[in-house]
């Protein structure tokens, strides 16, 4: 089999596990960084390697408009365009149309819509978004889906069906091989009956991995992980559980201990780009003045070419709107998450997850002026950590 799931171990609802694929083992729980138009920004390739990044994620939407899905097939796929050897997941590009472009019209087949480059008119259907992903040539693959507003009844119900209805003509149009592995989506908003509902429909059809989508769009921290809590027990467990667009470093706690497996977000090259890191201490913001004359480095606990370098030279780089600041930046903050969900991963191995956890958030959320969440209860002596 190219592709293979195993979950080595568990620590309550969280697991350790390996996600074989074509282009090589990803150990899970895994941070993905975002490469939406084939490349993560500002960072190259030979440097993901050198941080161990096990997978990356491009935009099937963006790369249909641009350079165009059958140019990058025509160059070799993803994998020898971008000159990157390991895992590749694409998203559907159902997000991105939804939320980014003009729509024109949606039907049971697709969506009509205008570009954002140009305004030119195009076409999505579930077909075609599994033509584009296999002309990209990606790993894992995403089902086409709606992502509606999270909060409005009626709207999340139809995305809800349609979604189900898409889903069935990706598996038609995508029948399982050995090069691409293709996931579902579960959509629902923040209702539970839907989330519910979405869980098991997906959860019937035995894909190969199930991804939890439409959460991280508008709705509170505590919606999102009670809409995990109704949503990932009922998701197969010997296969993986992927929730999409979720970075924030409590977040990936959240996550993890409710058996979440893989993640990923633009997050961290986002933020680097207008100057934050993430640290142990929490979120700093090398704009602010207190870094002038800082110099130790971005953080102590982590160890990389960043490191090498002054709060108050970083600063300046900030201030002066040098473009070393966006790699450094960025190769601080993707080596900060691929770092804790890698700790996090030994913690499932070594059963101390939650001990982990109970570390790791006062000290990151102390320092970024958040209130780490109360504990639902005091279970035989050990802290039940709501994160």
């Amino acid at each position: 089999m190219a592709f293979e799931f195993e979950v080595i171990a568990t620590d309550g609802q969280a697991r350790a596990g390996i996600l074989r694929t074509p282009h090589g083992d990803i150990p899970t729980p895994v941070f993905a960084p975002v490469g939406t138009a084939a490349t993560v920004k500002a960072v190259p390739p030979r440097d993901l390697e050198a941080l161990d990044v096990p997978l990356i994620l491009a935009n099937t939407y963006h790369l249909f408009l641009r350079p165009g899905d059958e140019l990058v097939r025509a160059l070799g796929g993803l994998h020898n365009f971008m000159r990157w050897d390991g895992p590749i997941l694409t998203d559907s590009g159902g997000f991105q149309v939804f939320s980014l472009s003009e729509i024109n019209r949606i039907d049971a087949d697709g969506v009509t819509f205008r570009s954002h480059l140009d305004g030119s008119m195009k076409r999505l259907t579930p077909a075609r978004s599994m033509a584009i992903q296999q002309n990209l040539g990606a790993d894992i693959i995403m089902a086409f889906d709606q992502c509606p507003p999270p909060k409005d009844r009626a709207e999340v119900e139809a995305a809800v069906a349609r979604t189900h209805a898409w889903l069935l003509q990706c598996r038609q149009a995508h029948p399982q091989d050995e090069q691409q592995a293709l996931f579902g989506i579960v959509q629902g908003g923040v209702f539970p009956d839907l989330r519910e509902q979405s869980a098991r429909f997906v959860s019937e059809l035995g894909l190969r991995g199930y991804a939890i989508g439409g959460l991280a769009v508008g709705e509170s921290k505590s919606e999102m992980r009670s809409m995990l809590e109704h949503t990932v027990p009922i998701l197969p467990a010997d296969r993986p559980r992927y929730l999409m667009g979720v970075g924030e470093p409590d977040d990936l706690v959240a996550g993890i201990l409710r058996g979440v497996d893989i993640f990923d977000c633009v997050i961290p090259t986002r933020l680097a780009r207008h100057g934050a890191a993430f640290t142990h201490g929490g979120r700093i913001n090398l704009r602010n003045a207190q870094y002038k004359y800082q110099e130790k480095s971005i953080d102590a606990e982590l160890d990389n070419y960043t490191s090498g370098f002054s709060r108050a030279y970083l600063r300046h780089l900030v201030v002066a709107k040098e473009l070393l600041a966006h790699y450094l930046l960025s190769l601080h903050n993707i080596d900060f998450l691929i770092s804790l969900v890698t700790r996090m991963r030994t913690a499932i191995i070594d059963g101390r997850l939650r001990e982990f956890a109970a570390d790791f958030l006062p000290r990151y959320l102390g320092a970024t002026g958040s209130t780490l969440p109360q504990s639902p209860c005091i279970n035989e002596g050990k802290l039940a950590v709501q994160s």
